[in-house]
């Protein structure tokens, strides 16, 4: 494996050491190793770059240095068709650690095939990457990973605000993206955001602002396990939406009647959907002038189509919550709450009695094995040393919502704006956050005039909000970029046009 050092980093490296009471954080700097790997069959050479490139204020100043990561194929002589994938997490304070070394990057975590964690911890090679159809980068945002905030001439940290909310989140990042195409030639390849969680409202508002104040037009974006990005529904479609998630949960830890839990999943759930939409939203927006006869054959559906009490149904008057759900469902059975952003892990709380679990079962797991293998494979493979702390959720609050979140309807404009623009939507069945019921109504939402309709599209995985870590997903779920990636660039050469 061949490493190249720039100057700077060589420099930083040395302050590091001989000044290890005060930790600097690179501002403009490259380390780049070469390595292969075998995707689909295939040998595919590349190039890892562990980066620090600045935030720029208005005078031209450096007010942060975001790290990126940034896997190039190194056998490709002209990457004016090499698509470029710009990856993005949430949070919206976590770092790009969960897709990078889970996801679509050529080095994953050890996990078993379900996703929990194996020890030793470590790293091994990627083998459905997506690295064979297109480049990509991993990006942190302020305060997440290695990137930090950079102090000015004066020694001054610059105002949180200028990063800390859903605008200016958006408005500093396009910047950024603008500076890394152009440093990095990439001008003419076609452009891909892909964000999770909460970095779908994230990459939902930069393909608007990319748009307008950088004037790069995108190919795709990519909402993964997405949050609503604007769309209100709360009130009663906010409670409706909740029962599909309970019916998959409920499924998965075997608690339907016998008739359903026959079924495939994937029979079931067009079924609850249809009754949610068509018989459970009028109900709940009935509320106490529902008849008492049909309250209570909506309780019985209810509790048919998610396992819990019609005694608990009733006692929630139609609305019970998700965290309670999390602790109820298997409280008589076994004892053990359920996860929230993926309820196929299992939570022990010190008393069964109350109205939320005591922690999220998932994220335990998760960072078990993430925290480790990150660390790890920067230090010891990218070659990147350092006493700087991975940030995996760093201090990014108050975060500003004052001024409203268009994200959504952002995308939909840039979508109407550019005939190339395709958005793809992945949601895991089993996540109780941003559940699956809730993207599609995220993506009919994006489609209000019903003129996007071949240009939006659907996958749901039978796994939670990081559907990835389930092998089976993991295979099939990059699978599904692919397709989408070659899809929507396929006619590029004709023009954008209608």
């Amino acid at each position: 494996m061949k490493t190249i050092f720039s100057l700077l980093s060589i420099v930083f490296v040395f302050s590091i050491s001989a000044e290890a009471q005060h930790i600097k954080t690179p501002i403009d700097t490259t380390i780049v190793t070469s390595h292969s790997t075998t995707i689909k069959g295939k040998t595919i050479p590349y190039t890892a770059t562990v980066g620090f490139q600045p935030v720029w204020d208005e005078a031209g100043m450096p007010i942060a240095s975001l790290c990126y990561t940034y896997y190039k194929k190194s056998d490709v002589k002209n990457d004016e068709n090499r698509p470029l994938l710009i990856s993005f997490n949430g949070g919206p304070g976590s770092a790009s650690v969960w897709m990078h070394i889970a996801y679509t990057g050529p080095r994953i975590l050890k996990i078993d095939n379900e996703g929990f964690p194996i020890q030793p911890y470590g790293i091994k090679s990627n083998p459905n990457s997506v690295l064979d159809v297109a480049d990509i980068v991993f990006v942190n945002p302020v305060n997440t990973g290695y990137s930090r905030m950079t102090p000015g001439e004066d020694g001054k940290m610059p105002d949180k605000k200028l990063f800390f909310g859903v605008n200016e989140d958006v408005k500093y990042l396009a910047d950024w993206i603008n500076t890394f195409v152009t440093r990095n030639n990439r001008w003419r390849s076609p452009k891909y955001l892909i964000g999770e969680s909460y970095g779908t409202t994230r990459v939902s508002g930069l393909a608007l602002e990319l748009q307008n104040r950088q004037w790069m037009y995108l190919n795709g974006v990519i909402l993964v396990s997405p949050t609503e990005i604007g769309f209100k529904f709360a009130g009663p479609v906010e409670v409706a939406n909740r029962l599909p998630y309970f019916t998959a949960a409920a499924w998965y830890h075997k608690m339907l009647p016998s008739e359903l839990q026959s079924k495939d999943l994937l029979e079931v759930l067009p079924e609850v959907e249809q009754y949610t939409i068509n018989e459970l939203l009028p109900s709940i927006i009935k509320s106490g002038y529902l008849d008492t006869s049909k309250k209570e054959e909506v309780i019985a559906k209810m509790s048919y189509y998610s396992g819990l009490s019609k005694k608990t149904i009733r006692q929630h008057n139609l609305e019970v919550p998700k965290s309670y759900f999390w602790k109820d469902l298997l409280r008589d059975k076994e004892g053990y709450t359920i996860g929230r952003l993926d309820s196929r892990y299992k939570g022990m709380d010190i008393k069964e009695a109350g109205e939320n679990p005591d922690y999220n079962s998932e994220l335990t797991s998760w960072l078990h094995a993430f925290t480790p293998a990150i660390n790890y494979y920067y230090s010891q493979e990218l070659k990147f040393k350092t006493d700087l702390k991975y940030n995996m959720f760093g201090p990014v609050r108050p975060w500003d919502r004052s001024k409203g979140n268009r994200t959504g309807e952002n995308l939909r404009k840039a979508m109407a704006m550019n005939a190339n623009l395709h958005t793809m939507i992945q949601s895991g069945y089993y996540d109780g956050a941003t559940t699956y019921f809730n993207a599609k109504y995220v993506m009919w939402q994006l489609n209000a005039n019903g003129k996007l309709t071949n240009r939006l599209s659907f996958k749901g995985y039978r796994s939670g909000h990081m559907m990835y870590l389930r092998n089976e997903d993991l295979i099939q779920a990059n699978e599904d970029i692919r397709a989408f990636v070659t899809k929507s660039s396929s006619n590029i050469s004709k023009g954008s046009k209608y």
